[in-house]
């Protein structure tokens, strides 16, 4: 493809970002560099050199693929996220005695879905750091993809400006105003800005593309540079300090995008297999998030073999997701333990109470399934029309996207919407993202999806079609995010099974609804 022979993007000079930052209207030298940034992915197929690579086989499954998918919260806890994906050992040296003692259900539990993750053999990861201050200017693709023995592809979403920014502010005589500054200012030698998502995979990465979506609903440069009007500042009800409000700001370049890869294996049908990342916008409606997917699904149309659709599409039926003050401040300068010092409260970010007054039923009804229905007037759900638009389409050869839920493929013995590929409890999914508020309805949000279209499918909810390389046992695993005080991510990990062939005759699943 052209981003592949486009050379390795040039990264920016600290200059050069200040500039970035403070000119609205960038030279056309800049201009050119921020788009191939933007658009040219950074490819490494030299960390997994095992061919074949061996998949897991079971009894009910035979031989499949593993898919993960896991926003990391831009790597702030990076080694919890290593250990998660690493190894036994570093990953159980994490467990406290006195929460997971030994022979605990807890540590059972944990250490389950830490194996269970491990044995993924494609990771699709959001929220990704690249030379940031909060996140040890580290490379978290390369450095993880290292550690794992995995290739991987690293898109970049945003070049990251506030820091750089806030490194040029003069000193306070404000000594609390100086801490923070102490936390945000950066080393320029180290500095890099990159933020953005990646494609992790035991086999080689081919055909690697990185396409920003035309639709861009929230101007992440102009509208963080002028900063929150009157009403957004009542909505957040921000610190009285506008250096605090100037922190909470986040300036930066570029945008929305999604980035592909091709796996090839004999084993799998038609020989191939496309990996879609992406991360949806959170600051728009939930009609912006359609308009984002529609756009992806032109992009992919023409695929003539299996897909995997992963990341977070922020799917909360809500303009914006609830949050905290102190959390939304650590994702920006790290220092978790500085603002747990400050004992800043819970801020929420859309007016709940008003919300919840005058909408409560709906939003009870929506909160735990985005699919439902949408009923005007009674039951309202503004998110349906992306599960309308995703199921509607087709790809150029009839194939669709899986959503059927069967009690014997799926984690818990769902037989609802999405039941096989998106861990079900009850009526509704097991929450994905989590603010860390108390209010019922506000915090626990299913944001992150992965969407299989399998081999052969052409009608995404019957169960009579094939289901080789169809999406089973759907998993959101819960445990494994919390063994650190705070958790590792705001997001919890999730994971599906993939059969290279049609699985065997209808059997009973394990007790948990897995095929462990």
């Amino acid at each position: 493809m052209e981003a592949q022979h486009r050379g390795v993007p040039e990264l920016f000079t600290y200059g050069e970002l200040t500039t970035l930052y403070e000119q609205d209207n960038i030279p056309a030298p800049l201009e050119s560099k921020l788009n191939d940034l933007l658009t040219v992915p950074f490819v490494v197929n030299s960390h997994s050199q095992v061919a074949p690579v061996r998949l897991a086989r079971t009894p009910r499954l035979g031989e499949f693929l593993r898919v993960a998918f896991w926003n990391i919260e831009r790597g702030l806890e990076n080694d919890a996220v290593e250990a998660a994906l690493g190894d036994e050992v570093s990953f159980t040296a994490l467990l406290n005695p006195e929460k997971y003692p030994t022979g605990s259900a807890a540590r059972s539990a944990a250490l389950e879905e830490a194996a269970s993750l491990r044995a993924a053999d494609v990771i699709v990861l959001n929220e990704v750091d690249w030379g940031m201050k909060r996140t040890g200017y580290r490379h978290i693709a390369d450095d993880l993809a290292a550690r794992l023995g995995m290739n991987y592809a690293f898109g970049v979403q945003f070049v990251e400006l506030s820091p750089v920014a806030l490194s040029r502010e003069p000193p306070s005589a404000d000594a609390e105003e100086n801490e923070i500054l102490n936390l945000v200012r950066v080393d320029p030698a180290r500095y890099k800005g990159l933020h953005g998502v990646a494609i992790l995979s035991r086999f080689p990465l081919e055909n690697v593309r990185l396409v920003p979506f035309g639709h861009q609903p929230y101007d992440w440069y102009a509208r963080e540079k002028r900063g929150p009007s009157v009403l957004e500042r009542g909505k957040r009800e921000i610190a009285h300090k506008v250096f605090l409000e100037k922190t909470l700001r986040e300036v930066r370049r570029g945008g929305r995008t999604m980035l592909t890869a091709d796996i090839t294996d004999a084993r799998f049908p038609q020989g191939r297999v496309s990996i879609v990342a992406t991360h949806l916008e959170n600051r728009t409606t939930p009609k912006g998030r359609v308009r984002q997917l529609a756009e992806l699904l032109d992009q992919i149309k023409g695929i003539g073999h299996p897909v995997v659709l992963a990341g977070d599409m922020n799917t909360s039926t809500e303009d914006t997701t609830p949050t905290s003050l102190r959390r939304e401040i650590t994702k920006r300068v790290g220092s978790k333990n500085f603002w747990l010092k400050q004992g800043i409260n819970y801020t929420i970010g859309f007016g709940f109470i008003r919300d919840v007054a005058i909408g409560g039923i709906s939003r009870a009804r929506r909160h735990s399934d985005p699919t439902v229905r949408h009923i005007p007037f009674i039951a309202p759900n503004p998110g349906s029309k992306f599960f309308t638009t995703l199921k509607d389409f087709r790809f150029a050869d009839g194939g669709a996207f899986d959503f059927r839920g069967d009690p014997e493929r799926s984690t818990g013995g769902s037989s609802e919407t999405f039941g096989n590929s998106n861990e079900r409890v009850g009526k509704g999914f097991v929450a994905t993202y989590q603010a860390g508020t108390s209010v019922k309805f506000v915090g626990d949000y299913k944001l992150d999806w992965i969407f299989v279209n399998p081999a052969g499918l052409k009608d995404p909810d019957d169960d009579g079609q094939p289901y080789r390389f169809a999406p089973h046992f759907g998993r959101t695993l819960k445990a494994i995010n919390e063994i650190i005080e705070g958790r590792i991510s705001d997001h919890r990990p999730i994971l599906v099974d993939l059969p290279l062939g049609e699985p065997p005759t209808r059997q009973p699943a394990s007790p948990g609804g897995r095929d462990d």
